[in-house]
């Protein structure tokens, strides 16, 4: 990039910045929703709520059910976000 670009684009660092940080926090909703790792850990979580009581029968299978959907669809197609 030139001085002029540069001096020119300028004025659009603060939406550039804007956009990077909107991507990054896309990218780990996206990890935190879709990674395999994070949903075994929340079965766990879930089958030990219910184990406790704190979940009901219908509560714990329904976000099982959910968790298991996730899990087996990988994420939503297009997952990534492009910039």
């Amino acid at each position: 990039m030139g001085v002029f670009s540069g001096l020119v684009t300028l004025p659009l660092a603060p939406v550039r910045g804007v956009v990077w940080v909107a991507a990054r926090i896309h990218d780990e909703a996206h990890r935190q929703l879709y990674d395999p790792e994070v949903i075994k850990e929340r079965l766990q979580e879930v089958a030990e709520a219910r184990d406790s009581g704190e979940l009901s029968e219908e509560e714990a299978a329904r976000e099982e059910d959910e968790l298991v959907r996730r899990l087996m669809s990988q994420g939503p197609p297009g997952g990534g976000m492009e910039v």
